[in-house]
């Protein structure tokens, strides 16, 4: 998937850009270590931000990559100071989708890609309840308000909204089911001894793997394809 992901920014190496919910700096030492890009780390947490730095020390790449503490609804970057954006599953925990939006084209350059690999799932409306309430639930406990608004096409009319030009949505769930089969081999036990002891909401990771597994017809893993329009003379 971090392969991927640099194939759809499909930029030159050199070319900066925003890790938007960086966590431990996984992704951007990829991106930094295969397609020699200059990739700026943004996360809420410092304890991630100090974790990603030790990794590009660790690597040799600290010459590439660079981390701090931000929140990425209010980037405090100069305007157009990126070539690309991404998000690796980190918008959906977006408490305001929008406003994170509006700072990604801001910081971007005219021409810039915009490419998110995010979540999307069927309206509460169209699938059974005790899917629809597997969504609500770990979308409150995961801290994923965005992801609750995430219905079919929703992020891509957001995306068109702010600015962008969308060049395409493309759903890659399938690939990866396999791994999720696996998650949620693993997981089922220890899952529903947590639900025993009325604790599942202290084993996000273990319900999620079992649910959307369970639930899969119901949800997609996308990847969001967008352009910063240029305007004229730029």
């Amino acid at each position: 998937m971090e392969d991927r992901m640099g194939e759809t920014l499909a930029q030159p190496a050199g070319a900066r850009v925003l890790d938007a919910g960086c966590g431990v700096g996984d992704v951007a030492g990829r991106l930094a270590g295969r397609f020699g890009l200059r990739v700026h780390g943004v996360d809420l947490l410092d304890a991630h931000v100090a974790q990603a730095r030790r990794r590009a020390r660790r690597r040799n790449l600290d010459h590439l990559l660079t981390f701090s503490h931000s929140d990425y609804a209010a980037l405090d970057f100069p305007d157009e100071s990126f070539d690309a954006v991404y998000t690796m599953e980190t918008l959906v925990h977006a408490a305001d989708a929008e406003a994170v939006l509006e700072q990604f084209h801001r910081v971007l350059r005219p021409g810039g890609r915009l490419v998110m690999f995010e979540y999307a799932r069927e309206a509460a409306t169209r699938m059974p309840t005790p899917a629809a309430d597997m969504f609500r639930q770990l979308n409150d406990w995961a801290a994923m308000p965005s992801f609750q608004r995430f219905t079919y096409g929703t992020l891509e009319r957001l995306t068109a909204e702010a600015g962008f030009s969308v060049r395409g949505v493309e759903d890659i769930s399938r690939g990866m089911w396999p791994m999720l089969r696996c998650f949620a081999v693993i997981g089922t036990l220890p899952g529903a001894g947590f639900r025993a002891a009325r604790l599942r909401r202290h084993s996000v990771n273990t319900l999620s793997a079992v649910e959307f597994w369970r639930h899969r017809a119901f949800w997609r893993y996308e990847i969001h394809t967008a352009d910063k329009v240029r305007t004229a003379g730029s």
